[in-house]
């Protein structure tokens, strides 16, 4: 029977979806729009307003497990009316439609709550109100890109070296690995291992969220973070200088902050979840390290402007269809010479401007171009008959990569993609302060590659 996932276009969604599928199991991922939500292999997609609870009866018959991981906080402030009638929705439907099971994912917290938290563990009562079982699991930050507590942890602790903050950095938090809590969400499906109720869930450190941004920090290789405590500043002051420095969605942001005020640490010891309760300094390293083997291979996607951290433009070419084999071959060819770049001479300052602050690019061709060859100053990340993607860690301003693809067919274009995740103050304005000029060179760059391409083109015809 389908296991269905209400929010499978947030970050929980759509991680809980991917491991779903790869265990084997068909999965029904719902969300308002069709576009945003994840699909092939065993995950079947549907449309449907979770407010809407005579559609979503229709959508979740033959449901066995239905999972949760619905909330309204990017609406406004009002998100709390509109995250009750959701859950009143959803528990109709799902008792209409036969579903044996609800497992929803909440927030930790006691007394005190905030108007979020309050509202968090008000949609776990709601969903249990029309007899279906429910298994409510609450959790703190949960550690992964993604997650928005993840970045904007990462935002302030790599944008800002220097802090003034309010009493909530010393507020007790009890972070859980993005590996762990798919571990329980999987589990909680499973009716002999997992009983209905409440099941606090976290990792197996608890920290201040100051101890947690310099952890961050020092896991990242960043100099640790200069961080004043101001008795006087309360959450919602602070709240306007998180809004400066990050690009976070205000109102998700604005209620997350005022939440910092509560510990979020597990009180209950019993749990029914045999999970690997990852360390928060390796959750970090694996968050950064997931991010940067999924950037490899999703480049092409991204949307111009920052991402998780990843700052991304593009640009595109037209080609003539006779030009797409020597396109291909020049990707075959890269590395060894600044020329096969396009404006050698540009690149000749950027190099230049490397040294002084410690880089040392070499060029390099090698004899195959395939995952994991050198070329240059990058590794080869991707590759196929129709793209390259290269990446590089030798950069003082982060983590780059520079991806080309080749599209064929009535209209080819060849695509140029440039990828930076800034490390630190100094990478970030890096990046600011490149970002017009790169408006321009990454044209000229693109535009050199097809008169290569052009050329090649010429040659191999020649050739036959």
């Amino acid at each position: 029977m389908t296991i269905a996932v209400a929010g499978a276009s947030g970050y929980v969604g759509q991680r809980l979806v991917a491991a779903l599928d790869a265990a084997g199991e068909p999965v029904l991922a719902l969300g308002r729009h069709l576009d945003s939500l994840p699909g092939g292999g065993n995950v079947r997609s549907s449309a449907v307003d979770v407010a809407d609870t005579a559609a979503l009866t229709g959508v979740l018959d033959g449901v066995r497990t239905a999972y949760y991981l619905v909330h309204a906080m990017a609406g406004g402030a009002d998100f709390a009316d509109r995250d009750r009638a959701m859950a009143r929705s959803f528990a109709d439907a799902a008792a209409a439609a036969g579903v044996r099971r609800i497992v929803y994912l909440g927030g930790l917290g006691d007394e005190g709550l905030s108007e979020h938290l309050e509202s968090r563990q008000e949609v776990g009562q709601l969903l249990a109100g029309t007899g279906v079982p429910v298994v409510e699991l609450r959790a703190a930050v949960v550690i992964g890109s993604g997650s928005i507590s993840f970045e904007l942890l990462r935002y302030l602790t790599e944008r800002l070296p220097f802090m003034v903050c309010p009493r909530w950095v010393r507020t007790r938090v009890q972070p859980i690995a993005e590996s762990d809590l798919l571990a329980c969400l999987r589990q909680a499906a499973d009716k002999d291992r997992v009983p209905p109720g409440v099941h606090e869930v976290g990792g197996p450190d608890v920290l201040t969220y100051e101890d947690l941004m310099q952890l961050y920090a020092r896991v990242r290789g960043l100099r640790r973070r200069r961080i004043v405590r101001v008795p006087l500043l309360s959450p919602r002051l602070s709240s306007y200088w998180v809004h400066a420095v990050t690009p976070v969605d205000r109102a998700v942001s604005g209620s997350l902050i005022d939440s910092l005020r509560n510990d979020v640490v597990v009180t209950r010891a019993d749990s029914p979840f045999d999970v690997e309760r990852v360390p928060m300094a390796e959750a970090i390293a694996r968050a950064l390290d997931d991010q940067r083997d999924r950037v490899a291979h999703d480049v092409f996607d991204f949307a111009d402007g920052v991402v998780d951290g990843v700052f991304n433009l593009s640009t595109s070419v037209e080609m003539d269809r006779g030009e797409v084999k020597g396109a291909r071959l020049d990707l075959s060819r890269c590395g060894g010479d600044l020329h096969w770049y396009g404006w050698a001479w540009a690149w000749v300052l950027r190099i230049w401007l490397g040294k002084l602050f410690g880089e040392e690019l070499t060029l390099h061709r090698p004899d195959t171009v395939e995952v994991g060859a050198t070329v240059d100053w990058w590794t080869v990340a991707d590759c196929g008959d129709h793209h390259i993607v290269l990446y590089t860690d030798k950069w003082f301003c982060g983590e780059a990569w520079l991806g080309y693809r080749i599209e064929g067919g009535a209209e080819p274009r060849l695509w140029q993609v440039g990828a930076l995740r800034s490390k630190g103050l100094l990478g970030w304005a890096y990046w600011r302060a490149v970002y017009p000029i790169h408006l321009v060179v990454f044209r000229v760059m693109a535009r050199k590659q097809t008169r290569r391409a052009h050329a090649l083109a010429r040659k191999l015809a020649d050739a036959a």
